[in-house]
């Protein structure tokens, strides 16, 4: 019987020096992803240029064949972001654009 009002006195305890330093870690961490979604991060990366040299249209071109057609174009203005136009997709009859061919 004396163990039960230890035990909550011990959980109490506990429960106190957690919460208590839990918002001095939580000024520890710069940033959370996720918490709040509609604002992007004061300190977060910015990507300033964009580098395309021959090598990455070569890759981006990969099996079209010239005359390039207009449809083409968007890769003028294409970041660093993924694309599926830079990867190889399905193989088999899917592969259009023989990204899985030797």
């Amino acid at each position: 019987m004396l163990m039960r009002p230890l035990r909550r006195t011990l959980v109490a305890i506990s429960l106190c020096i957690i919460l208590g330093n839990t918002s001095a870690m939580a000024e520890d961490i710069p940033y959370i992803a996720g918490t709040n979604p509609s604002e992007r991060p004061a300190n977060a990366p910015v990507i300033t240029e964009v580098k395309k040299d021959a090598a990455w249209y070569q890759k981006a071109l990969h099996g079209v064949t010239e005359p390039y057609p207009s449809s083409l174009h968007f890769r003028e203005n294409q970041g660093n972001w993924f694309t599926p136009f830079n990867h190889a997709g399905m193989t088999g009859r899917y592969d259009i654009r023989g990204w899985h061919h030797q």
